[in-house]
């Protein structure tokens, strides 16, 4: 018998926050959410990927509206400079369908459907902590709340991870990854990259690091942005603030790009980059930018009762694997799941720990395997073909599996 009629608090409004607020809901619960913001998120927030399957299975469980825009595409597309030349060289291509989409369109529509609960913004969360009972309670400014259970969705700076697991801190990777959305406008004068992005999403190689790149929509009905993530170490005269970076925002776990940083992604691209790509990340009129050092942590497990923790809040990965919103997505599923499937909180909180726990030590793995294959030991990415790619992916991966790697289609 599924156990229901619980109070559950959500520490954070973002896109953790709503999705377990949803869970919680149709499980039959009563959710609170407190988020720290006083402002809408939807202008927060780049592009993110969502396995397809995935992305069905919260349209049909009403997580998603079936209208929230996607640009789904089938094939990943690896490029690189050909040597001694600025054109571009394909070197493979990769079945890998996603569905990409708008980080803030993603969260509209989990907040619309999160629509059943009560939603306090501008309620900085300043501790939890455990009642006499047995139960958790919530304080901040506006007094304490009690509940049967917490979720700690609150990023990678949790207050509700510091009761949990206090010791776990992010360990750095040593490289910075730049996130940056341009009107695809900047496309209409390359009409050959249009029509490739329009059909895969591509991985650029350059000498120390890659790009990602592909379509979302944009916030306007039928606009559309090119997202790119683009990784590599920083430059020598920011090694010094890499050390002690800017604070990251907390919707988007993402800083702002101080004027020597912004202007390194471009010259990453004019040094490195196939001359029409150069262009258009180089001189393209950028929507947004941001960056954030690369690092990752996980909790040794993502339950002590009554708290459960989710999406960033219990494990950071490397964004190589594009999991961050993903996990927390899966989280909310696994949420509703245990709920539905035990007749106690305590059971419930059991079956989501095991599960969740050690995906997120899975994740973190895979995420160091990719940065070192990459990024930290990146290959020479001009004299590779489909064999090669398919080697480096294997390899990788490590036995693994992820939605961001098939089979790789052969030449010839």
């Amino acid at each position: 018998m599924a156990v229901t009629g619980l109070r559950i608090g959500v520490v954070g409004g973002s896109i953790a926050g709503c999705a377990m607020a949803v869970a919680g809901a149709r499980a039959g619960a009563d959710v609170t959410v407190h988020e720290r913001s006083d402002g809408d998120l939807q202008d927060r927030g780049f592009g993110i990927v969502i396995p397809p399957p995935l992305h069905r299975e919260l349209v049909d469980g009403g997580y998603l509206g079936a209208d929230m825009p996607t640009i789904p595409v089938a094939t990943r597309v690896w490029l690189a400079r050909a040597p001694g030349r600025r054109s571009a060289r394909e070197l493979a291509r990769q079945q890998a369908p996603v569905a990409p989409c708008n980080w803030g369109l993603l969260w509209r529509a989990l907040r619309a459907n999160a629509g059943g609960c009560t939603y306090h913004r501008g309620h900085p969360v300043a501790s939890v902590g455990r009642t006499a009972s047995g139960g958790a309670v919530i304080r901040s400014a506006e007094g304490e709340r009690e509940y049967d259970l917490v979720v700690g969705a609150d990023g990678h700076r949790s207050v509700t991870r510091e009761l949990l697991a206090p010791g776990v801190r992010p360990v750095p990777a040593g490289y910075l990854v730049w996130r940056g959305t341009i009107p695809s406008s900047a496309l209409r004068d390359h009409p050959k990259q249009l029509e490739l992005l329009e059909s895969a999403w591509v991985t650029l190689g350059f000498p120390g690091g890659h790009g990602v790149f592909y379509l979302i929509p944009g916030a306007a009905t039928g606009s559309r942005l090119l997202a790119y993530a683009i990784y590599a170490s920083p430059p020598a005269e920011a090694h010094a603030v890499h050390a002690s970076p800017p604070a990251a925002d907390a919707a988007t776990g993402t800083a702002p790009v101080a004027p020597v940083r912004a202007a390194y992604v471009r010259h990453i691209a004019e040094e490195h980059f196939p001359a029409e790509w150069a262009d258009i990340v180089a001189r393209g009129e950028h929507s947004s930018q941001a960056l954030h050092p690369v690092a990752d942590f996980v909790v040794p497990r993502a339950v002590e009762p009554p708290f459960l923790l989710a999406g960033d809040a219990a494990s950071v990965t490397r964004p190589h694997t594009a999991s961050g919103a993903v996990k927390a997505l899966q989280d909310a599923l696994c949420l509703e799941r245990s709920l539905r499937a035990s007749a106690s909180a305590a059971e419930a909180l059991h079956r989501y720990a095991d599960e969740r726990s050690a995906e997120g030590a899975r994740l973190v793995g895979l995420g160091r395997r990719l940065g070192r294959a990459f990024v930290e030991n990146a290959p020479d990415w001009p004299a590779m073909g489909p064999a090669e790619v398919e080697a480096l992916s294997r390899a990788a991966l490590d036995g693994d599996a992820s939605y961001l790697y098939g089979s790789v289609q052969r030449q010839g």
